[in-house]
């Protein structure tokens, strides 16, 4: 994280943040989060992210403290977003990034990172299996939450959660997307997973690589019919899988490629 960051509208520094602000957030994890990509400047899909961090908020109206309305539009974080590329030379306005938006105590934090050192066409590779943590249906899983451990702790382990029913939900970083037969399947939010940003603009879309994209259940032992497997999120938009739970999967890379033109495409429509 860069030593630049606001709150509320007004720029700060990182080190000047008090605890006591943060309390709730801080203690119970009871605030939500989103993770963006910034290119040149330009905030991808800060529309989206504010409408998805608006909704939670909503949803948990009764034990997590909105910030004010008028700093969680579009127009006051472009506006903070400037003000923070302008004020550190370490940024500049033709910052190419992550911003990350904290919602909590009645407080909006903007925050600086730089991008991950992953090349775009890198696959990842996910290997390993987590079943017991995630059960089917659990709405906390559907909004993206300060409290985080659960995903956090298998970060870089090529992790997919699976849930008790034995049915793929996601990994921890991003949505799952499953060539198998005529489709492109990923998993139903009840699964549960994240409605991921990325993940919306190609159900939007609705075909990938020519094939319908659907939402569907795909149980562990599904996987031997898998051909091709992409990883979404908002800052790699698009990471090809070359292998799933020990299978190889040569569709991938060209899979992935389709889902990245798709992201872009939109991103131009959205900006």
């Amino acid at each position: 994280m860069t030593g630049t960051v606001a709150v509320n509208g007004e720029v700060r520094r990182l080190e000047d943040l008090r605890l006591q602000d943060f309390l709730q957030s801080f203690f119970f994890g009871a605030g939500f989060f989103e993770t963006l990509l910034v290119e040149q400047g330009a905030p991808m899909f800060l529309e989206r992210h504010l409408a998805r961090l608006r909704a939670s908020l909503g949803v948990h109206a009764g034990c997590v403290h909105a910030p004010p309305p008028e700093v969680l539009t579009a127009g006051a974080v472009r506006e903070t977003l400037r003000q923070c590329l302008e004020a550190d030379a370490s940024l500049g306005p033709r910052f190419t990034g992550v911003a990350k938006l904290v919602a909590g105590d009645a407080r909006l934090l903007l925050s600086f990172r730089p991008l991950p050192q992953r090349p775009p066409d890198e696959g990842v590779v996910l290997d390993a299996v987590e079943d017991r943590c995630y059960r089917r249906g659990d709405p906390t899983l559907n909004h993206k939450s300060v409290s985080y451990l659960r995903q956090y702790a298998h970060l870089g382990r090529g992790t997919v959660f699976v849930n008790e029913a034995g049915e793929l939900c996601e990994v921890p970083n991003g949505n799952l997307f499953f060539l198998v037969g005529d489709a492109v399947v990923t998993p139903p939010l009840e699964a549960p997973c994240l409605p991921g940003i990325i993940r919306a603009v190609l159900l939007e879309e609705g075909r990938l690589g020519g094939l319908p994209v659907e939402e569907r259940t795909l149980r562990r032992e599904q996987v031997e019919d898998v051909r091709g497997c992409v990883l979404t999120n908002s800052v790699s938009l698009s990471l090809a899988v070359p292998r799933l739970l020990g299978r190889e999967l040569p569709g991938s890379a060209a899979l992935a490629g389709h889902a990245r033109a798709v992201v872009r495409e939109y991103a131009q429509r959205d900006a």
